[in-house]
């Protein structure tokens, strides 16, 4: 949603604005016309009008919406109506809550619409859809007095006070169609007592002109709406005497209507043709540089002063070369910016009628006037006047400078208004004599002043003084001071600005501002001159200096690319060591990733590996148990098989005593034979040989005995012998049993370790062939079906092999033990008893060896077996962990 800003005079679009999102229903303009206030649906903006910025935005919720907002005249008070009835009261400087209306009785309860404010700022009327009119006291803040339409009425759509010819400020609501018959006192408002009672009639009125109806027809539709446009309307049918009856009655006009009254007073003539050609001159060449001296903040003001300026040098030439004419209108542009028309008139009428004779001296200062003054301030306040001369002040110092700024600089905005509707109401002398009242009025702090600086800086700065005062001795002064001084007898009476045209202005000394403007347009020409050669000089210093400029540019830019280049590189090397520390720590990062990772899979598989050794462990043990269980047994068995052996062999003991017994018996009986025959042959032979032999028969007897004693020597070391050489092979088989033992301990820790390392490549290549083993699941199962029918054949097997061992064992002694003695007793010598003995003995021992061997070879067999009925087992172990697995895939 925009906002535009047009000008009435040029009818051009001066500024637009935007910040509604909704359509605009309602503008309030503040009475100085620096701030307006915009509202819509959803939300009220405020303007600062001189810088056309938004200063303030009023936000509401959805739920409540706002009715209007607006300024209170004659303050700076904003008051806001929402839809749910509640109206506050803001300050517009600080936009501070003030106050918050309480809220009606709920006898009489409406939703209010329209609202109209006395010009005073004190009751608020508010309306609508209801027969109810509410007034509001705003500053008792409370509901006074409720009226009641009559019952044809069904809503309220518009509210206005109407004036009565300006009668001392007052604003009475026009009488109604009803009667108020009883009005409570304030003492007893409250809920139930606001209520009045009113009966329907007509009011008598007094009768009243033609032309007091079409003016009050005039004003009525000015109060409807057409505010902004006021500076343009004019009514002839104002009383000069009776605007100056309610300016002393009141001190000041009404902020309203002030702009209104000052057009009608000054008569201003409105000449848009006249104004045009003087705008349409542009700015004056004494105007250009007008923000160098004075600086103002806004740019709308300052161009806004260069063209009244321009207009007024343009309508005279005097206006070009006076120095303190940017003074005296800059109050007037501030009040009027938004009405350029108005303000040159204005000023041009100021100039005119007020500042009579002021240009007779230029360019100095009106001394004539400055004389009046000074007249007239001799003859009110001598002592004053003397002060003024002991310390070397004149009039130039104590009334000059208030005149030039006519009192801008003294006075703030509301007590220079105040001044001026006394100006603008009376004779031009009441400016001189405000000069001569302004001093009066503070003699105490001038008295007390003893430097120039002092009474320059009194002059020049506000001070504490009350306007009204002054003006009340104004009016004193104009009563009491003689004719033969007075400024009404010098100065004209006041001379209003002709229409289509504006007067030639020329009191002033024409030959000086000619000769001014002859010097002024020669010195020009000389600038001129001067300025083109200077112009040249500096257009040739500025091509060398751009020269030189260049070239330093140029090496300056090869530095910095230099520079730059260097520090690109730089720049570079640190991005790349930011880019090797980043992949460092990236690389770190991995690292710490992959380690992480690789403790928490070494966890995993540790926790698998344990799960699995855990089982295993429980299967070995299973099989360490039936593998001591079956050692146990065959233990058992090679106990029982060893406690036959030593049956056995005690049996062959007892059958070798007896047989030694026997056969002593035997050897017994044929060496008495022997011994018989020996004995007979030997007596022969002795007796036969006794004579010859007789010599050498003590030699053959020792002989004998020595041969009979060495062979029975020679048997036992032969005997001796066989039992060592027995008992050693019988050590030396142990030996070699335990190193077989050891040997089998040994291949079967090996092949323990061979499996285990089996096991975990084959865990290895099941982790790796996981998704393969899932399809052979089945036939392995099938496998491990027929693994276990064999095992079991095996088993089975095994059993009837023990069993038939166990049996051939216990069957297998008796046989050759027939055998041997068959062979015995028919091969027995005998001539060599020991002998028989010794192969015997040796028989037996072979027989044992023989069973030895098969022993082992039986328990070699059956660690074998064990061994394959473990790696089996463990397959089966392999293939029952890995199925959850498959099936968890």
């Amino acid at each position: 949603m925009f906002l535009t800003y047009l000008g009435t005079v040029t009818k051009e679009l001066i500024s637009w604005m935007r910040g509604h999102e909704s359509s605009v229903f309602s503008i309030s303009v503040h009475a100085s016309g620096r701030y307006a206030i915009t509202t819509s649906s959803d939300t009220a903006q405020l303007w600062d009008l001189d810088t056309f910025q938004r200063k303030r935005k009023l936000n509401i919720l959805q739920s409540v919406g706002i009715q209007k907002v607006f300024f209170l005249p004659l303050s700076n008070t904003i008051l806001s109506c929402f839809k749910d009835n509640s109206i506050f009261a803001w300050e517009c400087d600080t936009l501070f809550c003030k106050y918050q209306l309480p809220p009606p009785p709920e006898s009489s309860s409406i939703l209010y619409k329209v609202f109209a404010v006395t010009r005073d700022g004190r009751i608020l009327a508010a309306g609508g859809k209801s027969n109810h009119l509410h007034l509001w006291c705003l500053e008792a803040k409370q509901l006074f007095r409720i009226i009641q339409m009559p019952t044809k009425v069904r809503a309220i759509r518009y509210l206005e006070f109407l004036p009565d010819s300006f009668d001392a400020g007052s604003n009475q609501p026009p009488p109604p169609l009803v009667k108020v018959i009883e009005d409570l006192p304030k003492s007893k408002l409250s809920s139930g007592d606001m209520k009045m009672k009113v009966t329907s009639g007509r009011v008598q009125r007094p009768a009243k002109s033609r032309e007091n109806q079409i003016q009050t027809r005039i004003l009525k539709q000015d109060l409807t709406g057409h505010f902004e446009n006021k500076e343009n309307e004019l009514s002839d049918g104002l009383n000069k005497k009776r605007l100056q009856i309610l300016l002393k009655g009141y001190g000041e006009y009404p902020t309203k209507y002030r702009m209104f009254i000052w057009r009608s007073l000054l008569q201003l003539p409105e000449n848009h043709t006249a104004f045009s050609s003087l705008i349409d001159k542009g700015i004056h060449v004494a105007f250009l540089n007008l923000q160098k001296k004075y600086p103002i903040k806004s740019t709308k003001l300052l161009r806004v002063l260069q063209r009244t300026l321009s207009a007024l040098a343009h309508w005279s030439a005097i206006f070009s070369d006076t120095p303190y004419l940017p003074l005296l209108a800059f109050p007037f542009v501030k009040l009027f910016q938004n009405n350029q028309l108005i303000c040159f008139e204005v000023v041009a009428t100021l100039i005119i009628n007020w500042c009579q004779h002021w240009f007779e001296y230029f360019p100095n200062p009106p001394i004539n006037i400055l004389s009046m003054i000074e007249n007239i301030l001799a003859f009110h306040d001598k002592e004053l006047l003397q002060h003024f001369r002991d310390h070397d002040i004149t009039s130039q110092v104590y009334a000059w400078p208030l005149l030039e700024t006519v009192f801008s600089e003294v006075l703030t905005r509301e007590e220079w208004l105040k001044l001026f509707d006394n100006v603008f109401s009376n004779h031009p002398s009441f400016l001189l004599l405000t000069v001569v009242a302004y001093n009066i009025c503070s003699r105490a702090p001038l008295l007390n002043c003893s430097l120039k600086d002092d009474f320059e800086y009194f002059f020049h700065h506000r001070n504490n003084l009350d306007i009204s005062v002054v003006i009340r001795e104004v009016y004193h002064l104009m009563d009491t001071t003689p004719a033969d001084i007075h400024p009404d007898n010098m100065l004209d009476v006041f001379v209003a600005l002709t229409k289509g045209q504006y007067p030639v202005f020329n009191q002033y000394p024409k030959f000086i501002v000619d000769y001014q403007t002859q010097e002024r347009e020669r010195i020009r020409n000389d600038e001129l001159d001067y300025l083109r050669e200077r112009q040249t000089v500096e257009n040739m210093q500025a091509e060398v200096d751009q020269q030189r400029v260049e070239d330093e540019a140029w090496y300056q830019k090869q530095e910095l690319l230099r520079k730059a280049e260097e520090t690109r590189r730089e720049m570079l090397l640190q991005e790349e060591e930011k880019m090797i520390q980043q992949r460092q720590r990236l690389a770190a990062v991995k690292r710490e990733l992959k380690v992480k990772e690789m403790h928490l899979q070494e966890a995993a598989r540790r926790r698998f590996l344990k799960l699995q050794q855990d089982q295993r462990e429980m299967e070995l043990r299973r099989l360490e148990d039936e593998i001591e269980r079956k050692v146990h047994m065959r233990d058992q068995e090679m106990a029982s098989a060893v406690k036959d052996l030593e049956m056995r062999h005690l049996e062959l003991e007892s059958q070798k005593r007896l047989y030694e017994k026997n056969l002593t018996r035997n050897q017994e009986t044929v060496a008495k034979e022997i011994r018989e025959d020996a004995d007979a042959y030997r007596r022969k032979v002795n007796l036969e040989e006794h004579t010859f032999h007789r010599l050498i028969e003590m030699d053959q007897t020792q002989n004998q005995k020595t041969q009979k004693l060495i062979e029975e020597n020679l048997a036992k070391a032969e005997q001796a012998c066989l039992n060592t050489d027995w008992r050693i092979q019988a050590l030396h088989k142990q030996r070699c049993d335990d190193l077989q033992r050891n040997e089998c301990y040994q291949e079967m820790a090996k092949l323990l370790q061979k499996n285990r390392r089996k096991e975990i490549e084959v865990l290895n290549a099941m982790m790796e062939k996981e998704a393969k083993k899932w399809e052979e699941a089945e036939e392995k199962d099938f496998r491990l079906k027929s693994e276990k029918k064999a095992s079991a054949l095996s088993d089975a097997s095994r059993q009837w092999f023990l069993e038939k061992e166990i049996n051939d064992a216990l069957e297998h002694p008796e046989g050759p033990r027939c055998q041997y003695e068959q062979v015995a007793s028919s091969c027995l010598p005998r001539t060599s008893p020991g002998s028989d003995v010794s192969e015997v003995d040796a028989s037996t021992w072979i027989s044992l060896n023989q069973r030895k061997i098969q022993w082992d070879t039986m328990e070699q067999d059956l660690l074998e077996r064990v061994r394959n009925l473990r790696q089996r087992l463990t397959a089966q172990a392999r293939n029952n962990c890995q199925t959850p697995h498959l099936l968890a895939t």
